[in-house]
């Protein structure tokens, strides 16, 4: 395993996290605790998780996943070997978990994370974030920026305000943002910086060869303020490892369970796209999900890039790809599939 720095703090991580999201939903519990045994002793010291997981959401399953991790901190007793990042959610209606909908309130906030603590059998959490913003804006990679004037979102100072004090307490140690845009991540930094509160070390938005996004305007900001990027959905679901076609899904498989989260990666496009680099990857002799992997990692602003799986074999495969090094030649490629089939010249 190879680490880099989580941003600009000194704590060294993985450059391959293992995400969680699946815990409690598709992994049973003895699954989940297989999982992260592989994790931790193939040198993965860093999980990421959220309360609101497993996913997708539902009040009957709400801190499943915490709960899972929790007890494998207890019966493994190694909870000094893992960097553990989780997340409180941002805005939404969901009136069974806050009255009127959830919203990042500072008393939100820290009942958040005295949960995930409880959950996880925890005294802190090494990265906080929030899962997404409290104001309206053009997340989870909806196009089209549409401001609503009435929008009265919590003052970034409020939110950045009680992580402040969750950090003085020693309940955090870092924080982070997610499905951020570059007005929210660079704001909060300057209110960092001009405070003196702690400041953001990590961002957590998708990235992956069906999704750069990221690259314009964010990647910037990344390295400029050594913000590293945790990527997550590096497979867009699945789509980049070779399984899929469009008329070939597999019944149970997340891209087509989940299909509200994953419509996204559905498109007549971004099959085709995925296609284009799975032929790629036969090119080059490699296997089309350590391809994908392996981009990721090739990244100068990429901190650490979290991987999912529901199977253990599918886990190593994907570990296996912080040993894959991409040829030169292979970018061009890359890039070539990537303008023709994602973003084509007019």
């Amino acid at each position: 395993m190879k680490y880099s720095k989580l941003g600009n703090t000194d704590i060294d991580v993985s450059i391959l996290c293992l995400g969680t999201q699946t815990f409690g939903e598709q992994n049973s519990k003895a699954e989940a605790h297989e999982q992260m045994d592989m994790a931790l002793d193939g040198g993965i010291n860093f999980f990421d998780t959220a309360e609101m997981y497993p996913f997708p959401l539902r009040e009957e399953t709400y801190g499943r996943t915490e709960t899972i991790i929790g007890d494998w901190f207890k019966e493994r007793k190694c909870r000094n070997k893992i960097v553990l990042a989780t997340k409180v959610v941002g805005r939404s209606n969901m009136d069974w978990l806050e009255k009127g909908g959830t919203r990042l309130t500072p008393s939100r906030i820290r009942a958040a994370a005295e949960g995930s603590l409880n959950r996880l059998r925890t005294d802190y959490i090494d990265l906080y974030q929030f899962h997404w913003p409290d104001r309206y804006t053009n997340n989870f990679g909806r196009l089209g920026y549409n401001p609503d004037p009435d929008d009265s979102f919590i003052p970034l100072e409020d939110q950045l305000g009680v992580l402040k004090e969750l950090v003085d307490e020693g309940k955090v140690k870092n924080i982070g943002v997610s499905n951020e845009t570059p007005w929210g991540f660079m704001t909060f930094l300057k209110i960092s910086e001009s405070s003196g509160w702690p400041r953001v070390a990590t961002v957590q938005n998708p990235y992956s060869l069906l999704n750069r996004t990221f690259e314009v305007g964010m990647a910037e900001i990344a390295i400029r303020e050594k913000c590293g990027l945790l990527a997550y959905s590096p497979l867009a679901f699945g789509l980049l490892t070779g399984k899929y076609s469009r008329a070939d899904e597999i019944e149970n498989a997340r891209i087509t369970k989940y299909s509200d989260a994953s419509k996204r990666y559905k498109s007549i496009r971004s099959i085709e796209a995925a296609e284009e680099y799975v032929k790629i990857a036969g090119k080059y002799d490699l296997k089309p999900a350590q391809m994908a992997l392996a981009f990721n990692l090739s990244r100068p602003f990429m901190a650490s890039t979290i991987i999912g799986a529901t199977k253990l074999g599918q886990l190593k495969e994907n570990m296996d790809a912080v040993n894959v090094k991409l040829p030169e030649e292979i970018f061009e490629d890359i890039d070539n599939a990537h303008n023709e089939n994602i973003f084509p010249c007019p």
